[in-house]
């Protein structure tokens, strides 16, 4: 059996919610546990496209054992019109045998997301990501406002998770307040998830 891990599940398009998910697993090992991190393929109308078992770069592809075996779940998107992304959703929705067998209930989860516009949905995407984390009977963890960074930042950052302000062209850095609130975020579910287990 391996050691205790935080899951941190993401989908990313232009590289915004890849970084998000590298301060998160900063934060997790902060907070005292293993960070795994992992990616879903992208998905295609084309019924022909098949994504490579390993992708040419970045995190590797998430498994339902990965989800099955972790200790709490970071899920992170960029905002789809107010939603999560369909590659994310798409993942999710083949979590049926675990919902079935109750393999998620009780532990901790959380959700980040990246907007190109500063009102462009961030906590309506947040809300979507956590529509099935409940339904498997996970624990929503956000962001409390005892955390200075969320009073103080001008890009991203809400109670419901950690945000990124990308702007238009996706070329807008990670802002110090972010980083921060990414670095929280994770460092707040390792804690509860270690609690829970204990």
């Amino acid at each position: 059996m391996s050691a205790p891990y935080i899951l941190v599940l993401y989908y990313s398009r232009h590289g915004a919610t890849a970084e998000m998910a590298r301060q998160i697993a900063r934060g997790v090992e902060q907070g005292g546990l293993e960070a795994r991190v992992r990616t879903v393929p992208a998905i295609s109308t084309e019924c022909e496209a098949v994504a490579p078992d390993i992708p040419a770069e970045g995190a590797l592809y998430a498994t339902l054992d990965d989800l099955k075996d972790c200790s709490g779940l970071v899920l992170g998107s960029p905002t789809r019109f107010g939603n999560m992304a369909a590659p994310l959703k798409y993942f999710l929705d083949g979590t049926s045998s675990l919902w079935l067998t109750g393999g998620l209930v009780g532990k901790p989860a959380a959700v980040f997301t990246s907007t190109a516009s500063l009102h462009g949905g961030q906590e309506t995407t947040q809300l979507s990501m956590m529509l099935p984390l409940l339904h498997h009977g996970m624990i929503i963890t956000g962001i409390p406002y005892s955390e200075p960074a969320l009073l103080e930042t001008r890009g991203g950052g809400t109670p419901y998770g950690a945000s990124h302000f990308a702007t238009a062209d996706g070329k807008r850095s990670l802002d110090e307040h972010e980083i921060t609130l990414c670095r929280a975020l994770g460092k707040r579910l390792a804690e509860v998830a270690r609690k829970l287990e204990s």
